[in-house]
């Protein structure tokens, strides 16, 4: 009697190991994720993995491009609610900063990736990166046309906006340390909410002033 071997299939193993490399490259960063330990939260064979993705370092393009497009499509989604560019533009930062949180090395790893100024950025990375500028620079746009923004410069509220909520999550443990041992005011104490609506609140002003 022939034994039945039963074929995997192929998308979902793909789906399958994303979802566990995002989580592992959202709670470990880059480095220390393991492929070993990646192959066994899957049940897959390692070389599955490489398989599908070619290497680490392809795997782990794939994980910011999908996070990056999970942002734009629940941004773009969101925005279908609001006939305001101002409310599209809090939509746009509070949504961010709860995915940035969700994966607390998404910030350091994009950072990670402009620091050489994108010389060796993957071009579908570099696309999808685009498109979130692209979003975000329309909704500025459209603001100005309507008269709630006036002069915008995207790309620097883009860097203010994004570098600040970078900065707030990556920081985190150092604010904390900060204020215990030394009093600061850190807001070591606020969550994402709170800092997402300060800075949503303080950039509507900017632009309305």
């Amino acid at each position: 009697m022939s034994r039945v071997v039963k074929k995997r299939n192929a998308q979902v193993s793909k789906n399958l190991i994303l979802l566990n490399a995002i989580e592992l490259f959202s709670k470990k960063g880059y480095s220390a994720t393991s492929m070993e330990e990646l192959a066994t939260k899957c049940d897959l064979n390692k070389a599955m993995i490489f398989y599908y993705y070619k290497s680490k370092r392809g795997l782990y393009e794939a994980v910011i491009i999908q996070v990056l497009k999970e942002i734009y499509d629940t941004v773009t989604k969101e925005n279908k609610n609001y006939h305001k560019p101002i409310d599209e533009l809090d939509s746009f930062i509070k949504t961010y900063a709860k995915f940035a949180c969700k994966f607390p090395h998404l910030p350091s790893l994009l950072l990670k990736e402009l620091s050489d100024s994108g010389a060796t950025l993957p071009e579908k990375l570099f696309y999808n990166m685009k498109k979130m500028y692209a979003l975000f620079s329309d909704i500025l746009k459209r603001g100005e046309e309507k008269g709630c923004f006036k002069d915008t410069i995207p790309m620097v509220l883009y860097f203010m906006i994004l570098g600040s909520l970078n900065l707030m999550i990556t920081t985190k443990k150092i604010r904390i340390k900060a204020y215990e041992e030394e009093k600061l005011d850190t807001c070591a104490t606020c969550d994402i909410d709170e800092i997402s609506a300060y800075i949503s609140k303080k950039v509507k002003k900017m632009l309305k002033d």
